[in-house]
């Protein structure tokens, strides 16, 4: 399983890999839990489980640290470029990305040809901010720090402003910080899935992350910072989420049962993400990175395929997944076009039933990524033979 040579991030790479396999886990029991179209959220307190809470509740890590991380690369990158190259490949791929989301992500989603239901989720989220950052990033690295800080620390004081209907300034604020899923017009329905203030400050900060991995670095500086960091945002993570107060739109609350209650505690917001969910998955990446540093074993090289190709794997991942929900259609015998997921289709109740129970989602998800993990690594091998091929750095 050796890898080939590369001047990359190791431990970034391992982290990276680690939650787009996380993320992978999350995707396959959209696709095939039973009633997971029709109602059976992990955040639904009604029907929850902790086990099913827990599936749900590792995947959180990955949008946080995707991200993060992409920040992170934006700076490694603008190491060898200079700030008008940096900034001209953020924007254009930025728009790329943009692009993908609306135009193949979605159709790979839903496999619905009529587009009657765009969905702007992480693709888009990181799009948006990348051409932000490739704007800030003529600032000094000081104000970028503090401006990603005051994202983070202070988008919730903007809960309380919403807006309803389809008029510019509400459109403008779901792409911004409220999260809707409206009728567009007659038929075409639109979802804010990412809305990407709290995003751009999380890539900020990122982008800064990065300064600890540049050339020269002292490690064991970066190692205490790491530590630091880590155990600071877990430790304010239970401050904040024990004072019930700000730092997400949802309080917690006592439920009838102490496993539904530490399920309530951990159930942070997500869309957007809050700053308890921010502290709450970010700090752990932090430690984890802490603890990798170094790392060289089978398991780190696993990991490191999927953290090398990470936009190639989230787009074929998401094909993969969604044939798979089909071949297991038909080898149940049942009607495959149930996977065409149509307005007509969602709506209609006819998915309710469908799925299969939890024990069979991770049974795909591990083959899933383990059929993956050839064609990743075949694309990573080609991908650092090629530097000299610009478009691979758009893919």
């Amino acid at each position: 399983m050796a890898l080939p040579k590369s001047n990359r991030i190791a431990s970034i790479d391992i982290l990276r890999g680690l939650v787009m396999v996380l993320m992978a886990l999350d995707h396959v029991r959209d696709y095939f839990h039973i009633n997971a179209f029709t109602g059976n959220y992990p955040e639904n307190m009604e029907s929850t489980t902790p086990i099913l809470f827990f599936t749900r509740f590792v995947t959180h890590f990955c949008a946080p640290v995707f991200v993060f991380l992409a920040g992170t690369s934006a700076y490694l990158y603008g190491q060898k470029k200079s700030k008008g190259q940096l900034s001209k490949f953020l924007i254009t791929r930025g728009f790329w990305l943009i692009f993908v989301e609306i135009f193949i992500n979605n159709f790979l989603w839903w496999f619905d040809i009529s587009f009657e239901f765009v969905n702007l989720q992480v693709i888009w989220a990181i799009g948006v901010c990348m051409i932000f950052l490739g704007m800030a990033i003529y600032l000094p690295l000081r104000a970028i720090l503090i401006l990603g800080l005051l994202v983070v620390f202070g988008h919730n004081t903007l809960d309380s402003i919403t807006y309803e209907g389809t008029s510019f300034h509400a459109l403008l604020w779901y792409a911004v910080h409220q999260m809707n899923f409206f009728e567009a017009w007659d038929g075409f329905f639109m979802a804010f899935s990412y809305p990407v203030l709290p995003w751009m400050g999380v890539m900020l900060l990122g982008y800064c992350f990065g300064s600890l991995y540049k050339t020269g670095y002292n490690p064991k500086n970066r190692q205490q910072l790491l530590l630091v960091m880590g155990i600071s945002s877990i430790v304010l993570f239970f401050l904040l989420r024990g004072i019930n107060g700000y730092g997400d739109l949802t309080p917690w609350a006592t439920q009838e049962t102490t496993a539904k209650t530490v399920i309530s505690f951990f159930n942070a917001t997500k869309y957007p993400p809050s700053l308890v969910f921010l502290l709450m998955t970010l700090g752990p990446a932090l430690l984890f990175a802490y603890a990798i540093e170094g790392m060289q074993n089978k398991v780190a090289n696993f990991l490191t395929v999927f953290g090398r190709v990470p936009f190639f794997y989230y787009i074929i991942h998401i094909l993969v997944i969604h044939v798979a929900a089909i071949v297991g259609l038909l080898l149940t015998g049942k009607d495959w076009r149930l996977m065409i997921l149509d307005n007509e289709t969602v709506n209609s109740g006819i998915l309710q039933g469908y799925g299969y129970p939890l024990a069979i989602v991770y049974l795909v998800w591990i083959a899933i990524v383990l059929f993956l993990y050839p064609i990743c690594k075949k694309y990573m091998t080609y991908k650092l033979g090629n530097k000299d091929k610009w478009w691979l750095s758009y893919l």
